[in-house]
């Protein structure tokens, strides 16, 4: 692959969406609108953001020999992902999501795997990873791949970018290889084993450093993010405002964010830089329905960023 910036492996999945008025209680049962099959699956959502937004973008995967995996990899290489490197499974069928939206935006989201579950360090020869500066991975796909992976990765020079979502136990030796880790406040605090934020940002980026990983981004929603980077004595903490808008879906906004720094870091930005770029990302995508649906390019950010500038 010799032109692709960024390297994106993991999972590919069909998102199936309703919206809802509410979430159902256990036991309750709720009535939704018409459901939507689209594309989706964090690493082919990221893969996606960043293509759209003008990087070389190659995507590493395993979908089914069935429908769905015909129409995700018809899906990516629309956008202008390379899809050379994804594979047909035989025996399992396509990743699916089930995906509840509430009015307010904020969804409920189960995974079915599927072929995601066979992804294996074979998939990604070591050859592929030569000359690709950006490699981005999730954790819906096996963590032994993604160790390997980010292994492999890190001794061949490139920078490693891992969104540690869903949220499991990560080693040593898959952080010591990540130079960026991307996660949520909830998943920060189950990483570090807190119990609230009742320590300031310094504390935090101190603690999550010292596991492994050269810099890591905290997003927090409507919040913004906050970017630890390593400096001394201690590390450099910058937060990164949100940009303020209407939600009408969060489904896919993190993958829209990683997508984007991953762009952005390819193209020569800082990281500060880029996670500007990518709290852009994500408040655009919040605006629509679905989630590599609602991503944007590059002029539409800029259009965004200048209606959402403060007025005089």
């Amino acid at each position: 692959m010799p032109d692709v910036k960024v390297l994106v492996v993991g999972s590919m999945n069909a998102d199936l969406t309703t919206t809802v008025g509410g979430f159902p209680s256990p036991g309750e049962t709720v009535l939704g609108t018409d459901l939507r099959t689209e594309p989706g699956g964090k690493s082919s959502n990221q893969a996606a953001a960043a293509a759209l937004l003008g990087a070389d973008v190659a995507l590493v995967g395993v979908v089914g020999a069935d429908e769905l995996g015909d129409r995700l990899i018809i899906e990516a290489a629309a956008k202008g992902v390379d899809t050379s490197r994804v594979r047909r499974s035989p025996d399992k069928s396509t990743g699916a999501a089930m995906i509840a939206v509430n009015h307010d935006g904020e969804n409920t989201i189960i995974v079915s795997p599927g072929a995601n579950a066979t992804l294996a360090p074979a998939d990604l020869p070591d050859a592929d990873l030569e000359g690709a500066p950006i490699v981005a991975m999730a954790l819906e796909v096996p963590l032994e791949t993604v160790i390997s992976v980010a292994e492999r990765a890190a001794s061949a020079g490139a920078h490693v970018l891992l969104n540690a979502s869903p949220m499991q136990a990560l080693p040593a030796q898959l952080l010591a290889n990540v130079e960026v880790l991307i996660i949520n406040e909830g998943e920060m605090l189950a990483l570090l084993g807190e119990q609230d934020l009742a320590q300031g940002w310094d504390y935090y980026a101190r603690k999550i450093l010292g596991l492994g990983p050269t810099c890591a981004i905290v997003t927090r929603g409507k919040s913004g993010a906050v970017v630890f980077e390593p400096g001394e004595p201690a590390p450099a903490v910058t937060s990164i405002d949100a940009v303020q808008v209407t939600a009408v879906d969060t489904t896919g906004c993190g993958d829209a964010f990683m997508g984007a720094i991953a762009a952005e870091l390819a193209a020569g930005l800082p990281l500060v830089e880029a996670a500007k770029t990518g709290a852009l990302a994500g408040a655009w995508a919040a605006q629509n329905r679905g989630a590599q649906a609602s991503y944007g390019r590059h002029s539409d950010l800029q259009t965004f960023l200048w209606e959402a500038r403060p007025q005089p």
